[in-house]
């Protein structure tokens, strides 16, 4: 299952970028239909680094979906495109049905100091993918139009 958006949005490559690589940007877009908590000792950093993180997720901040582990790499293309993807895994709970997770978002340089973002899943669950692919597209869904919210206040 693929789930892919293209979004401009209204702030300069440099803040997308920092957007993307944000634990309380990643929050922002996800709430309210899931919350998200670190598990890690000091909890969320400031700016994510690459490797594996570990967090625990809830639907509407009440039900544990489970526990997942998100693990970034960044990525320099040509043209000036800047990527960050997570090749995390569910641990526990219904995310752990997931059996394979690819998630990819872009940012390249548009003219008027706005930025191109492009997103992509690629989510696997066996006979569960479609049920699924219903649900992470809706959520996409509202991610894009948070991200375009958010967008212009980011600096």
């Amino acid at each position: 299952m693929r789930i892919l958006l293209k979004l401009e949005l209204d702030c300069a490559v440099d803040a997308a970028w920092r957007a993307i690589r944000s634990p309380d940007v990643f929050r922002a877009v996800s709430a309210p239909f899931t919350t998200f908590e670190s598990l890690e000792p000091g909890g969320f950093p400031d700016s994510w680094p690459e490797g594996e993180h570990l967090v625990r997720g809830r639907a509407f901040g009440v039900a544990v979906i489970g526990e997942q582990t998100i693990d970034l790499a960044f990525q320099e293309r040509r043209g000036g495109v800047r990527a960050v993807r997570d090749t995390g895994r569910g641990l526990s709970g219904p995310l752990a049905l997931v059996n394979s997770w690819d998630h990819t978002m872009a940012v390249s340089p548009l003219p008027g100091a706005r930025t191109l973002f492009r997103d992509q899943l690629k989510v696997e669950a066996g006979l569960l993918t479609p049920l699924l692919w219903v649900g992470f597209w809706a959520f996409w869904q509202w991610r894009s139009i948070q991200l375009k919210r958010l967008s212009p206040y980011w600096k």
